[in-house]
């Protein structure tokens, strides 16, 4: 009989040895994510581990729960203003582009392999989306530096591509269990999920804003419960009704990433942290859900999807989705090869084992091969690759910081400017998030009457008011307008 003491032990092994195993992955330049997958294997009942783990309906929800708050977190993360110009190109790949990728693997996988049209396309579907989780976790933990618009491209495409490949595998497992549904009906429902998604997203999102802004909690810690609870609610809620939670997640995320919020910092970084806990404890539980000693039979035919996957069916799909964009032929070239394959295809491909689908078994081993082999061949050449063809910048990237006024001789860039609220100024009553300031301005201290005060974002501007300002040149007037004349700031 397993303790309540033995399984603290081992949960708080596994959690160090993945915290090892990602610094192993920052010095080696394997992705952190690959050691995970293996730790999970090791620990299984093939491994030396020998702990026998064969839940394929678990190993869905715990996948499911981790995809939700990996999407968030990425969304939360992701600044608007670098993703706005790619928008278009962006959601060409995460329709289009999974849909050929889907279709071009289930062509190979019927044609050479023997797999039905259908069981084909089934294939196809679970591996056709660039993973969030592998994409995010490389692209940042290795602050891999791209020209252009790269970077937020690649990021907000496997933010938002899940949705599509979730839809097409659940359509196509649908249809191998029962031939006779008509195709017709996953258009219907494919227009319903991605509508209630985007749109609860937006509602859940902006009323999330509004909570955090608004509720005023007493106690700072339950501002990340808070948080959680939101997620929680938008995924349940909209998938309840029929739309595609993920969607839903990824688009509050991104909302709220906007916004400005209460504790905002400390949020982001709780939700980067919680992150990295469902990367972990989603790679062990899939890593564990795997025997590998059925992986040899599928090597073969791993190799080979793996193969026309990465060199075809990607590649062709990047070039017909950006076939009109801005982008250079180097540029599509490295999209393409940074479609990493990660968690989600391993998720996805436990749904025709829950189905029944006949080969169900083989296809998830198959797909878990052709994800390492993706996460082994393309993760690990990001920054070669790059440099390679030439879309790797060595420039420095900008501070986010306060710090970004001082200069390199260490002085700061601009004069400290000491204000006085007047008694009808726009800022009278209002909480500093709600002013809206530019981002260059900073209120940095608060003297009311005899005391001092740290200003913090709910901190209410009161009459008579001397604050504090550090500001650019730019940036002043606008300031100045908000917290000593009569109108809102407005950015010059």
């Amino acid at each position: 009989m397993i303790t309540i003491e033995q399984i603290f032990v081992t949960a708080a092994a596994f959690l160090l040895l993945s915290i090892v195993a990602s610094k192993v992955a920052v010095k080696s330049g394997v992705p952190a994510l690959l050691l995970f997958l293996l730790l999970g294997m090791l620990a299984g009942s093939d491994g030396i581990g020998g702990i026998y783990f064969d839940n394929p309906l678990l190993s869905q929800a715990i996948g499911v729960v981790a995809l939700v708050f990996i999407l968030f977190s990425g969304g939360l993360d992701t600044a608007w203003g670098d993703v706005r110009p790619v928008l278009r190109p962006a959601l060409l790949l995460s329709t289009i582009g999974v849909t050929i990728t889907a279709l071009a693997v289930g062509a190979f996988a019927a044609i050479v392999l023997g797999f039905s049209w259908t069981e084909g396309i089934l294939l196809g579907a679970i591996i056709a989306s660039t993973d969030a989780a592998a994409v995010f976790s490389v692209l940042r933990g290795k602050s891999v530096r791209l020209k252009g618009q790269l970077k937020p491209l690649l990021e907000l495409e496997s933010g938002s591509n899940d949705p599509m490949a979730v839809f097409l595998t659940i359509g196509m497992t649908q249809l191998v269990v029962n031939p006779e549904q008509p195709i017709t009906s996953l258009i219907l429902l494919f227009i319903l999920q991605m509508s209630i998604g985007l749109a609860l997203g937006i509602v859940f999102g902006r009323v999330g804003a509004t909570l955090v802004n608004r509720l005023r909690l007493e106690y700072e810690g339950l501002y990340p419960v808070l948080m959680i609870a939101l997620v929680l609610l938008t995924y349940g809620a909209t998938a309840l009704l029929g739309g595609s939670g993920f969607l839903a997640v990824y688009i509050a995320g991104l909302i709220l990433g906007q916004r400005d919020l209460l504790h905002k910092r400390s949020l982001t970084r709780f939700h980067d942290g919680l992150a990295w806990l469902m990367q972990i404890v989603m790679f062990l539980a899939l890593g564990l859900q795997v025997f590998p000693s059925r992986l040899p039979s599928v090597i073969g035919m791993g190799l080979l999807v793996a193969l026309f996957l990465i060199v075809v069916a990607r590649p062709v799909s990047v070039f017909a989705a950006l076939a009109f964009s801005r982008f250079q032929l180097r540029e599509k070239v490295y999209i393409s090869w940074v479609g990493l394959r990660g968690a989600a295809p391993i998720v996805l491909a436990t749904f025709p084992l829950i189905a029944g689908v006949g080969k169900a078994d083989t296809i998830f081993h198959l797909v878990f091969f052709i994800v390492l082999t993706s996460v082994l061949v393309q993760g690990t050449l990001i920054i070669p690759m790059a440099k390679w063809l030439g879309v790797y910048s060595t420039d420095a990237e900008p501070p986010k910081s306060p710090l970004a006024f001082v200069t390199d001789d260490g002085e700061i860039a601009d004069d400290l400017v000491e204000l006085e609220v007047a008694p009808g100024a726009y800022a009278v009553g209002k909480q500093i998030l709600d002013l809206h300031l530019p981002k260059d301005a900073l209120i940095v201290l608060i003297r009311r009457g005899g005391d001092m005060i740290i200003p913090r974002g709910d901190t209410l501007i009161q009459p008579a008011d001397r604050i504090l300002l550090l500001a650019s040149d730019q940036a002043r007037p606008a300031a100045r307008q908000a917290l000593e004349g009569g109108g809102e700031a407005v950015s010059v």
